[in-house]
């Protein structure tokens, strides 16, 4: 059923759901578009759609062609809405779900799309803080680039901050309204860079940090930090270090791990990864995809049950479909646009490995995976061994006991008639 966007653009057709809102596809004066409508309690909080109208100037002037445009931007009664350009094509996690992992050079072009995207949204002054494979489309139509890419195309600038702006406090003294802090984080886990877990406000460098997860991602079929409960998740990319993928050129490794570092500062610009991408694809020509397995994930089953039940291992859920709310459902789409505390360091620092899940080839077993089990095995083992000493010695007392009422009273004693 149709419905009408302000005055100039009607929905047609819902292509997905988000968190953050639904998209349709529309129709506009010139032509089809993309409209993404906002939840109705984004649109009805006053305060966001005071920021969404000052935005307005900076998400329409962000003009490139690996962004996917934002036409206008529609504040009509009840409807907040985002309207773009339609890109006849798939995301990057459709595709990712139907190959699980793409071919070094063909994940290299993509990501070097992305990176050229970042570079003219950072030179407006424009953080995504949202980069994912979900929220990068594959424009079907294009020209087909290295690898078999299609042209990559990034999206949905501007929703995060939106609703990641901190909400006013009651009035201060003297009238003056004083601004909460932010103790929330928005985003999705798996890409989430170490600074905005740990509460710092994001600069460009948690866009470099994302994209280099995405590009692992496609390399291996699995994020670096991924798996588990997103509290773990959050830890890992604040703890431990990423483990080298087999079987790709140490350039590309050095490159990934640059961008991946802790410190923001030690990240490179979008304009040089993408520079330093491009000149890597004659290395990578014709590189078939790594063969390497996702890691177990021991975390899977709670440590404090496997050592005494036989509790067959929970599955762990897939990267990137992860809620940062426990027990929410996920979206269509998995746009996670949800908010979680910033952890303590306490938690943080609770349980750290040290070292990211390790990949292993296919078919291969994990390392650590067989110790695992070993001191698994051997703490039940402890605990048979120790239930039955306690066995044995409540039947060595019991027969002590009973024994004892059949022997004759020591001299001198007298023995208690029974009533």
């Amino acid at each position: 059923m149709a419905r009408k966007i302000g005055s100039r653009y009607t929905a047609h057709q819902i292509l997905g759901r988000g968190s953050a809102g639904t998209v349709w596809l529309g129709e506009g004066p010139d032509g089809p578009v993309a409209v993404k409508l906002l939840r109705e309690d984004l649109a009805s909080d006053q305060e966001l759609v005071g920021r969404f109208v000052q935005e307005r100037s900076a998400l329409l002037g962000l003009e490139h062609p690996h962004v996917v445009s934002v036409r206008d931007l529609v504040v009509d009664g009840n409807d907040l809405a985002l309207v773009m350009d339609l890109v006849r094509g798939t995301d990057l996690r459709t595709r990712l779900d139907r190959e699980r992992r793409l071919a070094p050079e063909a994940a290299v072009a993509i990501v070097a799309d992305v990176a050229d995207a970042l570079a003219a949204a950072h030179a407006a002054g424009v953080v995504h803080r949202d980069v994912k494979p979900e929220n990068v489309l594959l424009d079907m139509q294009g020209e087909i680039g290295p690898g078999g890419a299609h042209p990559a195309l990034l999206t949905d600038f501007g929703v995060a901050k939106l609703i990641d702006s901190p909400r006013r406090a009651g009035p201060a003294p003297g009238g003056v309204r004083a601004t909460a802090p932010t103790t929330r984080i928005i985003g999705t886990p798996d890409y989430l860079a170490p600074e905005i877990v740990e509460g710092l406000p994001p600069r460009a460098a948690v866009d470099i940090y994302a994209l280099a997860t995405v590009l692992y991602e496609l390399l291996a079929g699995f994020t670096p930090f991924g798996g588990g409960h997103p509290g773990a998740v959050l830890r890992r990319h604040v703890t431990e270090t990423v483990v080298p993928l087999p079987g790709i050129p140490d350039e590309l490794w050095q490159l990934m791990v640059q961008c991946l570092a802790k410190a923001p500062a030690s990240r490179l610009r979008a304009s040089e990864l993408s520079a330093r991408l491009r000149d890597l694809l004659p290395l990578l020509a014709g590189m078939p995809p790594l063969d390497v397995d996702e890691p177990d994930d021991l975390e899977a089953v709670p440590p404090e049950r496997t050592a005494v039940e036989e509790t067959p291992a929970v599955p762990a859920r897939r990267r990137g479909v992860v809620p940062l709310v426990p027990g929410s459902a996920t979206d269509s789409n998995r746009d996670t646009h949800t908010s979680m505390r910033v952890p303590g360091p306490e938690e943080l620092a609770g349980g750290a490995l040290g070292t990211a899940r390790v990949p292993r080839p296919a078919g291969g077993h994990r390392p650590g995976a067989a110790r695992h089990r070993a001191d698994t095995v051997r703490k039940r083992r402890l605990m048979l061994s120790a239930a039955g000493v306690l066995l044995v010695a409540a039947v060595s007392v019991g027969g002590y006991l009973a024994a004892s009422d059949d022997a004759p009273p020591p001299p001198g004693t007298k023995r208690s008639a029974t009533p």
